[in-house]
């Protein structure tokens, strides 16, 4: 007999550092999962990502198992990351943030093609290129 989904987290975390304290801890308890043995499983899988922001969807089943859905970083870390900023601009048409060359911004949307909604590089490029222009950051 297949497992029963009973919920889905949505969690952001930094690679190779999750810990039972707040706000994995809570979240998880809630949820009755085993921390220990999530912070065990996630840290395991994501040594290679250290110092990477690792967006994770945990599938907790009703028999409190539960399977780790990796992606990759959001797509406003990796522009910052590229364009060598610590944040967006907040007056995105005014000031400019940043710059991200054509070639920064196909790398970008090579990595987040399994993630993003589009079929097609171009059309992972457009989706990154309008996250970069909602940050204040110009693509050339």
């Amino acid at each position: 007999m297949a497992k029963k989904l009973v919920r889905k987290l949505k969690l952001v975390i930094d690679g190779g550092k999750a810990s039972a304290a707040p706000p994995i801890g809570p979240a998880l308890g809630q949820a009755k999962v085993n921390i220990s043995e999530f912070v065990t499983k996630f840290n395991n899988a994501t040594k290679a990502r250290m110092g990477e922001l690792v967006p994770v969807d945990v599938l907790i089943y009703d028999d409190k198992t539960f399977d780790l859905i990796l992606k990759q970083p959001p797509a406003t870390y990796l522009i910052k990351k590229a364009a060598k900023i610590e944040k967006g601009s907040g007056k995105n048409a005014l000031v400019k943030a940043g710059t991200l060359t054509k070639a920064q911004l196909k790398e970008i949307a090579e990595k987040k093609m399994p993630d993003l909604n589009a079929t097609t590089i171009e059309g992972a490029m457009e989706i990154i290129k309008g996250v970069a222009r909602s940050m204040g950051v110009e693509v050339k």
